[in-house]
């Protein structure tokens, strides 16, 4: 897969993304999706590799997709955008980050446009969710400025996080 904007390449995920994403786990870029990443680097290349996998069996509703953020210009692996498959909700879910030495410049917001519109033109898709802590104003800035509205507040736990937190669930609606 490879979805183009002004500044970004969404790309499949390679083999030679381990180190980048593994730098990105180690500065907590990867906390609020997969809790305490001390020890990503056990796991990424088996993250990486299954991402593979997922991808080429092209099915939003099976556990996950995930894909690389690169900036255009340095060709460096800035974030990652995918979905995920939501089973408390049923719904499949949009996931993301950007490392830390990136944040600030809009490219949450940019990348994961770009993957809505994709995720919404490729599949039968009639809505999309997502949560964020409450306490990560631009996770759940990044969300609104998409498109997603709000629908409620209430303390969640998805699959990684250790404990219940307050919470904002998203959704949005094809039109």
């Amino acid at each position: 897969m490879l979805l183009e904007t002004k500044r970004l390449s969404i790309r499949s995920i390679r083999p030679s993304d381990e180190q980048a994403f593994t730098e990105m786990a180690s500065d907590g870029s990867l906390t609020e999706i997969y809790g305490d990443c001390s020890e990503c680097y056990k796991w990424m290349g088996e993250f990486i590799s299954e991402a593979i996998k997922l991808e080429v069996k092209d099915n939003p509703y099976n556990s996950y997709l995930a894909f690389a953020i690169e900036d255009k210009k340095s060709h460096r692996v800035i974030g990652s955008v995918g979905s995920s498959y939501y089973e408390d909700f049923e719904e499949v879910g949009v996931t993301y980050f950007i490392g830390a030495g990136y944040r600030g410049n809009g490219y949450a917001a940019e990348a994961l446009q770009s993957f809505v519109d994709y995720m919404f033109a490729r599949y039968d898709l009639k809505k999309l969710i997502a949560t964020a802590c409450v306490e990560n104003i631009a996770s759940c800035r990044t969300l609104e400025r998409t498109g997603f509205f709000l629908t409620e507040t209430r303390m969640y736990q998805d699959i990684y996080d250790e404990c219940e937190e307050m919470s904002n669930i998203y959704e949005l609606v094809r039109h």
